[in-house]
């Protein structure tokens, strides 16, 4: 019998995860609202460890132009943009720009999902702390996916929920140094 409620039990939180991603899927992609007030955040002394058991300290990333990127393994829209990312950090990285993905998610399905889906930019683990750090930065909804762009002084100078294109992220590149 106990086997049975632990099961059901599995199976409800599995379909509650599910409705949570389909539903965060389902929000339509804007900025954030104009009340949505980034607060300062001292960037470079954030650090978080890496699903390889690392860290990552974002003062090393510090004097470059930088794209912070909150997503999930679980979120539809994050993942489909993880490519987009991914060619941005190739392609711009020798004009000093850099992409950092904070997972907003456990170390286990993060390591597991870059095993098959390998990205070229560091991956920091920042759990659920990374929704309270992406509101701190603009994203007033705590929904994602969720961009906050830093120029090489590490003012946040723009933000963006929901899934990016190119033509954000090339925007981006020819504006901010």
């Amino acid at each position: 019998m106990k086997r049975r409620q632990t099961l059901a039990a599995g199976v409800g939180l599995a379909a509650m995860g599910l409705g949570l991603g389909w539903g965060l899927w389902r929000l339509p992609a804007q900025a954030p609202s104009p009340d949505a007030v980034a607060r300062p955040v001292d960037i470079w002394g954030l650090s978080f460890e890496t699903p390889g058991g690392g860290k990552v300290a974002l003062a090393d990333l510090r004097g470059r132009p930088l794209v912070l990127n909150f997503w999930a393994t679980w979120c539809p829209p994050c993942v489909e943009e993880l490519p987009l990312l991914d060619r941005f950090q190739r392609e711009h990285r020798g004009e000093g720009w850099q992409v950092l993905g904070l997972a907003v998610d456990g170390a286990t399905p993060v390591r597991e999902f870059l095993a098959m889906r390998p990205v070229a930019f560091q991956t920091g683990l920042a759990g659920m702390d990374g929704v309270t750090l992406s509101r701190t930065l603009g994203n007033s909804s705590g929904a994602l996916p969720f961009s906050a762009v830093f120029d090489s002084s590490g003012t946040r100078v723009e933000a963006r929920l929901g899934a990016l294109t190119w033509e954000h992220l090339s925007a981006w590149s020819s504006r901010i140094r």
